[in-house]
């Protein structure tokens, strides 16, 4: 029986799928629920698995296009396993020993032949003249690349007047290039992201943050909070937390243009940037402003295991309402982030260093982190956006005030 394998719906709206890389070849055998290929959407990669055990026919190619339904390989499940798993008969080792065999009649078949003399190369074969050498200097020439007329081979001054610069090669060193087609996803986020651009008024403003107390509320608690929940006490959870604060004090900050209607969220899921081995990937933290801080550490770390993993579904980058993404974990000092669409805000954190600042009427050097907020100012004003902002700073400098619910042993639930 030969089973038609179709391409199933990776999820709401996604219509076609792009074979991003076969992990099998055409003729294996192939297991049940084995991973066959990786295709991507225009919001994920995702694995295709095997639906029967059998021979594998492939109906398409690397880089093509298929619509969702339409069918991309045959599976014979009547084809039995081959022995030892890799398909190869008992005649092949026999074929093996005669090409073995086969060049030694031919060796004594073949006639001996002397070998043209090779020109003897000298110390001057391929040198320059002073004259030349200064020359070729003058026109950015390698000497390596000139072919010496003088006696054993050497550049004359003359050959040096004749020789001419490459416009392909100006100069030593590899100048080699690589073409690729762009995979389906970062196709989707390159138009995404040139979108949001063209059909936003994205407008950013900073502020700093001092993240002298949280630093010392996790070199108080982090190893207790480590050894009952079993996750750090990051950073993401109290800047998770400082945003919902400040989502529930600026509503607008929480809301989305849809043609001409703008609608607000009252509820908080939050996308968390992640770098994935196939580019940025954006999962969401549901209903942030219901978790506690360890709630909030267990869910990203689960959602960064699965987006570095290959196995981050659709559904689960899909809703979020407010974008936080942290570009400090390569270094960067600030930059203004672009608004994830269908979005109207985003808040980008930065590498913490120490700065001097003035505290109590004098200086003092802090750990500072820069904070940028990109909006949409179709929807979000000046006021609200600095407001929104300003909120953020003030949480994250105050959080056992503002943060927590009690006393910190009850918010980090110790």
């Amino acid at each position: 029986m030969v089973l038609e394998m179709k391409v199933p719906s990776p999820g709401e709206s996604i219509t076609e799928v792009e074979i991003a890389e076969w992990l099998v070849e055409d003729g294996d055998y192939v297991e049940k629920d084995q991973a066959i290929a990786e295709v991507d959407s225009d919001k994920a990669t995702l694995e295709l698995p095997a639906e029967a055990s059998g021979i594998i026919t492939l109906k398409a190619e690397e880089g093509d296009a298929v619509a969702v339904g339409e069918v991309v390989c045959l599976i014979d499940t009547s084809a039995e396993k081959p022995a030892g798993g890799d398909g190869e008969t008992k005649e092949a080792p026999k074929e093996e020993e005669k090409a073995t065999e086969a060049p030694k009649k031919e060796e004594k078949a073949a006639p001996k032949t002397e070998k043209a003399p090779e020109k003897k190369e000298t110390y001057a074969t391929g040198t320059a003249s002073p004259a030349a050498k200064k020359m070729l200097a003058e026109k950015g020439i390698d000497p390596k690349e000139v072919k010496g007329t003088g006696k054993d081979g050497r550049i004359t001054k003359e050959d040096a007047v004749k020789a001419t610069p490459s416009m392909g090669t100006p100069g030593p060193g590899n100048r080699g290039s690589e073409r690729k087609k762009l995979s389906m996803l970062r196709r989707k986020v390159a138009e995404r992201l040139v979108s949001v651009k063209n059909e936003t008024a994205m407008l950013t403003t900073f502020n700093e943050v001092d993240m002298s107390p949280i630093f010392k509320l996790r070199d108080q608690y982090k190893e207790d909070f480590k050894s009952k929940h079993g996750v750090g006490l990051g950073f993401m959870s109290f800047f998770t937390k400082a945003v919902v604060r400040a989502l529930e004090m600026y509503p607008a900050v929480n809301s989305m243009i849809d043609g001409k209607e703008m609608v607000s969220y009252d509820f908080c899921d939050i996308s968390i940037a992640v770098s994935g081995p196939k580019g940025l990937m954006v999962p969401v933290v549901r209903n942030a402003e219901n978790l506690s801080f360890r709630g909030i550490e267990a869910e990203i770390k689960r959602l960064a295991i699965r987006a570095r993993e290959g196995e981050i579904t659709v559904d689960e980058m899909t809703g979020g309402t407010f974008t936080i993404t942290n570009g400090g974990v390569f270094g960067s000092m600030l930059s203004t982030p672009i608004i994830n669409p269908p979005q109207s805000a985003i808040l980008g954190m930065h590498n913490i260093v120490e700065r001097p600042i003035v505290r109590d009427g004098g200086i003092a050097i802090a750990p500072i982190m820069y904070v940028a907020l990109s909006y949409d100012h179709r929807i979000i004003d000046g006021k609200e956006s600095v407001g929104f902002l300003v909120a953020v700073k003030e949480a994250l400098e105050n959080p056992t005030e503002l943060l927590m619910d009690e006393n910190v042993k009850k918010a980090l639930e110790l």
